[in-house]
């Protein structure tokens, strides 16, 4: 056995399905920690024996303390994979240690429902809260999840059903390769009224031909939805951002799946609405003075089933003072404000951000365009002027929208 540490991973099965030579280093080793687990399933040995806990940096204190004993970290499954392999060796130098892997308790689940798992998401929610990875499920053919105590197959399968992803089969397979093994084949309904043992790994398989949205929002797009899908206030009806003009307003915003947004001037939500679907792991911001629509706002926000909106009752620009620094704004409106709320805005922008501003007047873009010229070289204006095609009788007819601008600015 060498002076480095070995970090070797085991089953249920114990010593009986590792090679001697493994073995051999369990039974050389003067000192050994592992969980309480994977040291109940060793024979006695005159090894020293510790017992890992959740604190990291005691077990990095007492590798190091160690020494030149020889020594071995016994962990159950893939020490590499989500495992404490990546850490201690981060932390201490990948020169000192030695890994030898078993089978990874995701690997046996996938062989147990029989299906291929190279292409599944994969993740643990020790490491990463399910709200974080609920958009990454939706749109997945395939995932493995490590559950938690606090967070297993039910309460994964109702936060599903809460977010109107019902397409999933599901598989709990608990205390792998060991005698009281198990596997539960149900719908994410069936999953939800169960109870399992904590040692667990929920497969999800997406049924044939399921669409990647909720199955009552077949037809929704990731951006430009067609402006009848949001919720409206009727005094304002059909003076929400069209969806032409979102679409490029949300393409020139640039918006990446953490990006921080703010909305200003948000009426019902739809410029939010479609950013928070795009900034997925990010948050967006919507400010809105109109006390209905900022109530349409919350109700849009659970018809998509976005939780990463949060509307904003106020007036800007005073109601975005405690709101965290944006990677992109969106303002909407037509008054003289305009020019004092994007100039605040570009201030408070992160380097590298970008600003988008949508008018109806000529003479409030000129405005805008020749302040925030002072500000940034970067300056882009369009003019935006649709018709959209619809049949009268026999006839194809085009109804104009109200032609509108949009200037577009990005924080070099």
């Amino acid at each position: 056995m060498s002076d480095k540490i070995h970090v070797i991973g085991i089953g249920d099965d114990g010593l009986d399905a590792v090679p001697a030579s493994v073995r051999q280093t369990i039974a050389d080793a003067e000192v050994l920690l592992g969980t309480e687990r994977t040291l109940a399933l060793l024979p006695p040995t005159k090894a020293q024996r510790y017992t890992i806990s959740t604190d990291l940096n005691q077990l990095v204190a007492t590798l190091e303390k160690a020494g030149s004993k020889r020594t071995v970290l016994l962990l159950y499954g893939d020490p590499m994979f989500y495992g404490l392999a990546r850490y201690v060796c981060d932390k201490l130098g990948k020169e000192r240690f030695v890994v030898v892997p078993h089978v990874s308790s995701m690997q046996l689940a996938f062989a147990r429902v029989m299906e291929s798992w190279e292409e599944a998401y994969l993740t643990d929610l020790g490491k990463h809260p399910l709200d974080a990875v609920l958009e990454k499920i939706r749109s997945a053919q395939k995932v493995g999840l490590f559950t938690t105590d606090l967070c297993g197959p039910a309460e994964v399968a109702k936060a599903l059903l809460d977010r109107h992803i019902d397409y999933f089969t599901a598989y709990v397979c608990e205390n792998l390769g060991a005698r009281d093994e198990r596997v539960t084949l149900g719908t994410l309904a069936e999953i939800a009224d169960q109870e399992f043992s904590p040692l667990n790994v929920l497969i999800l398989i997406r049924d044939p031909d399921a669409p990647d949205r909720p199955r009552e929002a077949v037809g929704r797009r990731l951006f430009g939805n067609p402006d009848e899908t949001f919720l409206q206030s009727k005094p304002k009806y059909g003076l929400l951002t069209p969806s032409e003009v979102r679409a490029i307003a949300l393409a020139q915003m640039d918006i990446a799946s953490s990006s921080i947004v703010w909305d200003i001037g948000a009426g019902s939500g739809s410029v939010s609405i479609e950013a928070a679907q795009m900034a997925a792991d990010g948050a967006v911001y919507a400010i809105e003075m109109d006390p209905e629509d900022h109530g349409l706002i919350r109700q849009n926000a659970g018809r998509f089933s976005v939780a990463n909106v949060t509307a904003v009752l106020g007036r800007a620009p005073e109601a975005c003072n405690e709101l965290p620094d944006p990677d992109a704004v969106f303002i909407a409106g037509g008054g003289r404000e305009v020019t004092r709320i994007a100039e605040f805005a570009y201030g408070r922008l992160r380097s590298g951000g970008r600003l988008v501003v949508n008018v109806v007047s000529i003479d409030h873009l000129a405005e805008l365009r020749q302040t925030m010229s002072r500000h940034s070289r970067d300056v882009h204006v369009w003019m935006i002027s649709l018709a959209r095609g619809n049949d009268q009788l026999d006839r194809l007819a085009f109804a104009p929208l109200v032609p509108s601008f949009l200037l577009a600015v990005t924080k070099r």
